[in-house]
Order: structure tokens, then sequence, then C-alpha cells
């Protein structure tokens, strides 16, 4: 099994593609997304309906946009703690990481 450090160096390591969230309500939640997608994809016009994608599709974005700042700053974090505890205190709470 290659390194962590060998598998990023590949390009192996996309932890974007295997995160799935726990939550029980997770599968059930994106169940009742498809399911009104799809009633509204016969409600709608097509055009209205692709107007809804757009949308749908920029706040997507958004949410990647969200999760990988969200990542950046769970890694940080957890570098300083790890500075941290090894060469003791040095990073403040508050200091941009």
């Amino acid at each position: 099994m290659p390194s962590l450090l060998e598998s990023l160096y590949h390009g192996h390591l996309t932890p974007e593609e295997q995160v799935v969230p726990k939550d029980p309500e997770y599968r059930q939640c994106r169940r009742e997304l498809s399911e009104t997608m799809e009633a509204l994809k016969k409600k709608l016009s097509t055009e209205e309906f692709t107007e809804l994608e757009a949308l749908m599709n920029l706040q997507y974005k958004i949410q990647g946009m969200e999760m990988a700042a969200a990542f950046r700053y769970g890694f940080r974090l957890g570098a300083a703690m790890l500075i941290e505890v090894h060469f003791g205190d040095g990073v403040e709470q508050g200091d941009k990481l």
C-alpha cells in the first residue's frame, strides 16, 4: 500500500470523492431532492427547469468552495495543534491559519 505522500504525489488522494456523510438523514434528503427535482421537471417549462438547474449548479459550486475552505482551515488547525503539542505554545487562538 502506497504512503499518503506517494498517493498525494500521484494524484490518488481525493478526499472529496471519499467523503459521504454518515448522518442517517443524508440518504433520505438526497432521495427527497431527486424526487422533488423530477416533479419540478414535469411541472416547469423546459426554460424554467433549465434556470432552476443553473441555480442549483451555482449553489453546488458555492458549496464546493465552502467545503474546500473548511477542509483547508481544518487541516491547518490540526497541523497547528500538532506543532503546539510538539513545540509548546506558539500559535495563539485567533491567529490566522
